[in-house]
């Protein structure tokens, strides 16, 4: 058995190779196990939700115990029950249920339910009981988490289409952070001039107090402090930047770790006693009560340059890694494309080839069928023409081509073959890729139906419904010799991979005289 790898290889010149290795295997398995949880994200986070506000009652009231922890975590669970099921089962939803039920289920709980509860534990219960006040402020809470989850879903459909937020570069956000901020502590330290609790001698200090009309009257004041504390922060984001485009890309990951510490090490030593001497003599800084020393030389102010590096590191890690992954996703999706291009191409002629050989003996037996095989033969091609260019189709349009078909093919064999196909699609089955059905009643044709001495059988079974896809054909087979893989079932192999990759299963065999095809599609 192949166990789990991970290998750190340091090189002579200092850099670090890091390698992962899975067996695939076990990757499945540990994937398997994680999948629910990463489907139902949203219940976790409830459930944090639901544990800090019993260990916010715990620290209120002072009883620092495992059994008061534990009843608190119990009640608020069992209060919250309905929201915790709504967001366990809140995809599946989505997917069986309208827009409107879905949007009826989601009121009748987030906001009669909970709103029901606020009121009922606030009026009713006795009045500084234990959980007079925690069950209302959970509800509370409950309600804004799921209208943070709403923005957030909604913000992520529509960032899609904005054309802004994909501009929208870590460091522009820094940059918009640093400004708001900015203005923020300007405003503050002006509606904390003169009051007493906060203008003292020895500095101003910055209250929470917003007077705008402190700051209309002040607004040359406002703007010497805005200017400056911009000064401020620009001077971080400096060590912010040279991390983000100096260090990392061009350091970090050409030349190794050792010289991107050395690197860093290097750049506050050259910059932060001149930066530093730079914050000393800001008028502000006498302001605030001498918040940079006057002393450009001391270390902590390197430790503070040497803090916001480290700090930003593994950010711009992630982003580093984010883009290259992305690159790397869109040219494995470019490449799947033109694979799945190639592929439909050589399916197309195959069934094409088949059909004329049909017609080709309907002509040559001179078959008052023939005209209407011909008309047949052009909605098929109409439909492998025009829907195979489609990313999915109905499951009932494939069944529906199927069925055409499989009448197509019966038009001129001799001995009509024992047909029969039973079908069961609920009317909320997702699409599907076309042409993947075909490809298993065009095998079973070609290798069961026509060269049977006998009466050949095929019997096909198809049921669907808004999670999976299960298909079933079972013909007559008589194997002499050995069997040669037909260029369909490996086309249907590949576009199976390509498109349900780890949602698929095709199974193959032979039983009997007979020949069976198993495909089923997991549609979530």
């Amino acid at each position: 058995m192949i166990n789990d790898t991970f290998i750190i290889n340091i090189c002579p010149d200092g850099r670090a190779a890091v390698f992962l290795s899975f067996h695939s295997g076990n990757m499945k398995r540990w994937y398997d196990k994680l999948e629910p949880l990463t489907k139902r994200f949203e219940v976790l986070l409830y459930i944090g939700l639901l544990c800090w506000m019993a260990l916010f009652d715990v620290l209120e009231k002072g009883v620092y115990s495992w059994t008061y922890y534990g009843s608190a975590l119990l009640v608020l669970f069992l209060v919250h029950l309905p929201v915790l099921v709504f967001s366990w089962n809140r995809e599946r939803w989505k997917q069986l249920l309208s827009g409107r039920r879905y949007l009826q289920y989601w009121l009748a709980c987030f906001g009669v339910y909970l709103g029901l509860l606020f009121v009922i534990c606030s009026t009713f219960l006795e009045v500084n009981t234990r959980f007079q006040q925690l069950i209302p402020i959970s509800a509370l809470f409950i309600f804004l988490l799921e209208l943070l989850l709403t923005v957030i879903a909604w913000y992520r459909k529509r960032a899609l289409q904005w054309q802004w937020i994909k501009r929208l570069s870590l460091e522009r956000s820094v940059l918009i952070s640093i400004i708001l901020i900015a203005v923020l502590f300007s405003i503050m330290a002006v509606s904390s001039m003169g009051n007493p609790e906060y203008d003292r001698p020895g500095g101003l200090l910055l209250g929470f107090e917003f007077n705008f009309w402190k700051v209309l009257t002040h607004f040359g004041v406002f703007l010497s402090f805005l200017v400056q504390f911009l000064f401020m922060y620009l001077c971080g984001y400096f060590f912010f930047y040279i991390n983000n485009r100096v260090l990392v890309p061009r350091v970090l990951k050409q030349k190794g770790v050792v010289m991107y510490i050395l690197a860093g090490l290097a750049t506050v030593g050259i910059t932060y006693p001149i930066i530093a001497q730079l914050l000393s003599l800001l008028p502000v800084n006498g302001r605030l009560g001498k918040v940079f020393s006057d002393n450009p030389f001391l270390l902590e102010n390197a430790f503070g340059a040497i803090l916001i590096i480290l700090l930003s590191l593994p950010v711009v890690l992630a982003l580093q890694w984010s883009k290259q992954n992305s690159r790397i996703m869109s040219l494995e999706k470019e490449k799947a494309e033109a694979e799945l291009d190639l592929l439909k191409q050589q399916l197309n002629p195959h069934f094409f080839f088949n059909t004329l050989n049909n017609l080709y003996a309907l002509s040559l037996a001179q078959s008052t069928q023939t005209p209407e095989s011909i008309l047949q033969l052009s909605e098929l091609m109409r439909y492998v023409i025009y829907k195979a260019k489609e990313p999915a189709v109905s499951v009932q349009e494939e069944v529906k081509y199927l069925e055409d078909y499989m009448q197509l093919q019966q038009i001129r064999l001799k001995r009509k073959p024992d047909v029969q196909f039973t079908k069961e699609i609920a009317g909320d089955t997702p699409l599907v890729a076309p042409l993947l059905l075909i490809v298993l009643v065009e095998n079973a044709f070609k290798h069961g139906v026509e060269p049977a001495e006998g009466t050949a059988l095929l019997h096909l079974s198809l049921y669907a419904d808004a999670t999976r896809l299960y298909f079933t054909c079972v013909n007559s087979f008589e194997q002499e010799g050995e069997v040669a893989a037909g260029i369909g079932l490996a086309n249907l192999e590949r576009r199976l991979a390509l498109l349900y990759p780890g949602k698929h299963q095709l199974k193959t065999g032979i039983e009997s005289h007979t020949f069976k095809a198993e495909l089923e599609l997991d549609l979530t």
